[in-house]
């Protein structure tokens, strides 16, 4: 997260209809973090999207003159979006798709495996760790859930590097001011 892929992902659909492509977005319906009905980044960039609740209906919204599909949050679809997206660049279509490789526990996170291994192009982007400020490919999550999605983005999450990254929800810190002294013994 943090990382400016929907960002990306925005200008690439942007140039596609600057160029006179037809183009078409979809989102998942459980991302309604700052719309429900654009893909937004989090620097506020927006560009109208369709929400479906599943990869398939993208078959059945998709009008046969598009050019460029793009999709955003590729984790929120599931594997249902690998066989979607084939179907889509085998007929000709352009393909876009922007999402998290890692889950909170930096497995990989399905469907992008799959999704990278049959890409022409990939583009991974880097967050900046908020612990040193190094490069960072993880995302953190801050909040208490064994469920493998959660929606938020900050103060749920934020992006670390390999070092600062703890899978799962980090534990409590003690910092050197407030960690309990215990008195010494004298003899």
């Amino acid at each position: 997260m943090f990382s400016g892929k929907s960002e990306e992902l925005i200008r690439r659909l942007r140039r596609a209809m600057i160029a006179r492509k037809r183009v078409q977005v979809f989102k998942p319906v459980i991302d309604e973090r700052y719309s429900k009905d654009e893909i937004v980044s989090h620097a506020d960039q927006r560009l109208k999207a369709e929400v479906v609740d599943a990869a398939k209906q993208v078959l059945d919204r998709l009008d046969w003159r598009t050019q460029v599909v793009g999709f955003d949050e590729s984790n929120f679809f599931g594997e249902e979006l690998v066989e979607v997206a084939m179907q889509l660049a085998d007929s000709g279509k352009q393909v876009l798709v922007a999402g998290l490789d890692t889950d909170y526990m930096g497995r990989p996170f399905e469907p992008m495996p799959q999704l990278l291994c049959m890409a022409e192009s990939i583009t991974k982007t880097l967050a900046i760790c908020m612990r040193c400020g190094n490069p960072a490919k993880h995302t953190q999550r801050l909040v208490e859930s064994s469920d493998l999605i959660v929606v938020g983005a900050a103060g749920m999450y934020e992006a670390r590097c390999r070092r600062c990254f703890e899978p799962g929800v980090p534990k409590q810190e003690y910092f050197d001011f407030a960690r309990p002294v215990l008195a010494k013994r004298t003899e």
